[in-house]
């Protein structure tokens, strides 16, 4: 791929990408990292100033008045490329996951970082993704090499395979966004823009704990090698990081 926008890359998953991604045998011309602050990001910060195709967005994502200014810096870089790949990472969880301990904060702040953000930004950055659609026509059909959308969501978003309850924030805004990704796969296939929403899997991260069964190298190895065999008969899908469908 041409280029990819990641967002939530101070650590974990995000941070994870960035890294794979740079010392691939055929990384992208451009990686674009987001993060709140830079300075909480060292581990990024030093990875950008070491790997000149990493650009490091340094913006709060729940400001959505920012986003033209986002869409401008990427803009400036990828030209008429367009931007090949969003990559909607950054998420929140809440441990209060039963219904008794709900709090009608971590309801808004789940739906607001799962789903409004996400959504809003594939809107933010429509324009240039369909650029990066047009510029890759040689790759016949959808594939991530061509232009696409991904959604970081989560097996606990999955109403049938739900079968212990509660996690009512983290649950129903990843729902959420698995609809958004379907609606966005119908309204942009014409374009030929790939959208899918993807389960990492239980990690071991600051949101997945230590008693998670999988390290993050492993899980983003797995995640890039799906995302590398996605084409027109995946759009619109709910994923996990080897390629199996999880039931709405």
């Amino acid at each position: 791929m041409r280029s990819i926008l990641i967002t939530g890359c101070n650590r974990g998953l995000g941070l994870g990408l960035v890294k794979n991604l740079a010392k691939s045998s055929n990384p992208p011309e451009v990686i674009f990292a987001t993060c709140r602050d830079a300075k909480k990001a060292a581990e990024l910060t030093d990875l950008a100033n070491e790997t000149k195709n990493i650009h490091i967005i340094e913006e709060d994502l729940n400001n959505t008045s920012q986003y033209p200014s986002i869409v401008k810096q990427v803009q400036d870089k990828v030209g008429d490329s367009g931007l090949t790949v969003l990559f909607n990472n950054a998420g929140t969880s809440t441990k209060f996951a039963r219904l008794p301990l709900v709090k009608e904060k971590q309801l808004i702040e789940s739906f607001r970082i799962n789903t409004i953000v996400p959504i809003l930004l594939a809107k933010a950055f429509l324009p240039l993704l369909k650029k990066a659609s047009i510029a890759n026509s040689n790759n016949e059909g959808m594939s991530i090499f061509r232009a696409a959308i991904i959604n970081m969501s989560s097996i606990l978003g999955s109403i049938e395979d739900n079968d212990t309850g509660g996690f009512y924030p983290y649950r129903c805004s990843k729902a959420a966004v698995n609809a958004a990704t379907k609606s966005m796969s119908l309204d942009l296939k014409k374009d030929n823009i790939l959208v899918v929403s993807l389960h990492p899997g239980w990690v071991k991260t600051a949101m997945g704990g230590p008693n998670a069964p999988t390290d993050v190298d492993t899980c983003i190895k797995n995640i890039l090698t799906t995302l590398k065999s996605l084409s027109e008969k995946h759009t619109g899908a709910f994923l996990q990081y080897d390629g199996k469908t999880i039931p709405w």
